[in-house]
């Protein structure tokens, strides 16, 4: 079987998430078709879909310019997995606390930007995820921090006692880059495995 994964390829760490996303495939069997999506058309091909980080104003602005947004929120109504990561959470959140944003509502949370620091500030940890049975090697750049989760949001993971991980649906969102690792665990939770909390 081929799946259909489209990444949101007007910003961000698109080759490394469609690297992630086949190392994933292959682990259960099956091949991977990657779509670098730039423009609107191509999403409703689309079995799962990867929203990267980068910078978030200039993503939301793209997505609504290009007519991509719309088809993103359509997949996502049609039951169809999105991962949303870090800057690509605060993108999928409904409130990323900026109006320059031009948020999709697609994870009910609340989220503060860059809350781990700046670029110098990154850091690697290990981190304990609903649905890994070991920790997952966590890497935290510019990083957001979800600061309020509405009933219905999973908690998946959580740092220094603030969420880093939810799911809502089939969105999961992260505040970390999983894509900068070689464990594809993340992008296998996302499209594969049910997630129970």
């Amino acid at each position: 079987m081929t799946l259909t994964a489209g990444v949101i390829a007007v910003q961000g760490d698109v080759s490394e998430h469609a690297t992630a996303i086949e190392r994933a495939a292959r682990a259960h069997g099956e091949d991977a078709e990657i779509h670098e999506i730039r423009h609107s058309g191509t999403v409703p091909e689309c079995d799962v879909l990867l929203l990267p980080g980068g910078e978030s104003t200039t993503i939301s602005r793209l997505l609504h310019d290009e007519g991509i947004a719309a088809e993103i929120q359509t997949h996502v109504d049609a039951g169809k997995p999105v991962l949303a990561t870090c800057a690509g959470l605060i993108v999928a959140s409904t409130d990323p606390q900026d109006d320059r944003v031009d948020e999709l509502d697609l994870l009910d949370v609340t989220v503060e930007r860059n809350a781990f620091g700046r670029q110098k500030d990154s850091f690697e940890a290990p981190l304990d995820v609903a649905g890994l049975d070991d920790p997952f090697p966590a890497v935290f750049i510019r990083a957001p921090v979800i600061d309020d989760v509405s009933e219905g949001v999973e908690v998946l993971a959580e740092w220094d006692g603030r969420p880093v991980a939810v799911k809502q649906g089939p969105v999961v969102g992260t505040s970390f880059h999983p894509e900068l690792t070689e464990d594809p665990r993340i992008h296998d939770l996302a499209f594969f495995e049910t997630v129970e909390v």
